[in-house]
């Protein structure tokens, strides 16, 4: 039986059981592989996307749970004026070494400024805990992240939302 699931604002038919995760129906049924698979049990973070605007581990998300929720995966983070100035601050403070788990870290990254645009380190520290990066970049994504809530970006795109 089909699931439908909205995804980067279509709604797509994905051939395939309701408990398959959400990563192999982005990966595998709709070959969208942006989206990482790191350690396949949600510890890691390299499989974050946002449901409903909020970050999910979709290595353990069963596609037959998300309903009418809508999922926005790194292929889309570019659309959204915050999700360009989160890739041009990663450019910028040069973050990415094995780039394996930016995916990830850009999506939570997000989540954490939709939700508050002003985080303080501490804030931005809890956040991201969840997302581990092998190359130990931390303290560039932190800045990154830092930069554009000191541009003011996050704190304009929640007003507008």
């Amino acid at each position: 039986m089909a699931v439908k699931v909205k995804i980067n604002g279509e709604v797509r038919e994905i051939d395939a059981p309701e408990e398959m995760p959400l990563l192999w129906a982005l990966r595998q049924e709709l070959g969208m592989v942006g989206t990482k698979f790191g350690c396949g049990k949600a510890l890691c973070g390299a499989c974050t996307v946002h449901v409903d605007g909020v970050a999910m581990r979709s290595c353990s998300t069963p596609i037959g749970s998300i309903g009418e929720g809508e999922v926005t995966t790194i292929e889309a983070l570019g659309q959204t004026e915050l999700g360009r100035a989160l890739q041009d601050a990663w450019l910028e403070e040069d973050v990415m070494q094995c780039g394996y788990c930016q995916a990830g870290q850009l999506m939570s990254a997000t989540a954490l400024l939709l939700r508050n645009p002003e985080p303080s380190a501490r804030q931005i520290d809890a956040a991201m805990s969840g997302n581990i990066c092998r190359c130990a970049c931390y303290t560039r994504i932190k800045s990154a992240i830092t930069q554009v809530a000191e541009s003011g970006v996050a704190k304009k795109g929640k007003a507008n939302a």
